[in-house]
């Protein structure tokens, strides 16, 4: 079995959320997913689990405060495309879904990125690589 990850992120309404990456493109397993979390599916073996803010309290340690991701950050997500514009086709419909830009576009030739906020401001960033910079 391939190694996978799972990155849990709380949210405010999982339906709104669920319609957001919807409009994005990506999918939910339903094998997964119920009243209180749903998977949503990246790739084959990359998931993130959106999950109410009670059902993320069950995993937490007690006594632990859930990070509102609007006022801090609490991790940051960053996600592959194989073109330049395969990160502007994600990022756009990320802002016309109602998500928020979260910093300027950085161009460094071989490598370019944009980043948005969810609608719960958790912090994705989407990225490409030219591939001869990687190898060489």
């Amino acid at each position: 079995m391939a190694q996978m990850i799972f990155v849990n992120l709380p949210v405010q309404d999982l339906d709104a959320s669920k319609a957001f990456w919807n409009k994005l493109g990506f999918s939910f397993n339903p094998q997964f997913s119920d009243e209180s979390t749903g998977c949503l599916v990246i790739s084959d073996t990359i998931f993130a689990m959106l999950l109410t803010e009670e059902k993320f309290r069950t995993f937490t340690a007690p006594g632990k405060d859930v990070s509102d991701a609007t006022k801090s950050t609490e991790v940051l997500i960053t996600l592959s495309r194989e073109s330049r514009e395969g990160v502007d086709e994600l990022v756009d419909a990320a802002l016309a879904a109602g998500g928020g830009a979260a910093k300027e576009p950085q161009d460094h030739g071989f490598m370019y990125g944009r980043s948005f906020a969810d609608l719960d401001g958790h912090h994705w960033e989407v990225f490409w690589m030219d591939p001869a910079a990687v190898q060489g």
